[in-house]
């Protein structure tokens, strides 16, 4: 591996080692979000959310794209994702992508109900 491929995927690795981006990478993998609708499943503010796509956004795991006003983004690379998934599960067998959506939701459930 030479150092540009190395610095390549520690970049990636780097963008998505964070409890809400892993949670907007697995919301993804289920199809494109606009930004209201992340906000909203993540229960965060606007500004925390534009922040957390910026970096996914700059290190080539998300894109975006135009519904009239909306922002609306999608994964540039889903296999890459679900093998970062993969590789996550393989090593840690309580962690999916669907693990991940199952527990960010009761915890929505939890914060609703306070």
């Amino acid at each position: 591996m030479d150092s540009s491929k190395a610095s390549e995927w520690a970049e990636t690795l780097r963008a998505a080692a964070h409890p809400v981006r892993l949670m907007i990478l697995a919301e993804l993998l289920e199809g494109p979000k606009c930004v209201t609708a992340i906000r909203e499943l993540l229960n965060a503010r606007q500004p925390n959310v534009s922040q957390h796509l910026s970096i996914l956004k700059h290190s080539g795991l998300v894109a975006f794209g135009r519904e009239g006003p909306f922002r609306c983004y999608y994964l540039r690379r889903p296999a890459q994702v679900r093998a970062m998934f993969r590789l996550l599960e393989s090593d840690y067998p309580t962690v999916s992508s669907e693990g991940i959506r199952r527990k960010f939701r009761r915890a929505q459930d939890r914060r609703a109900r306070r």
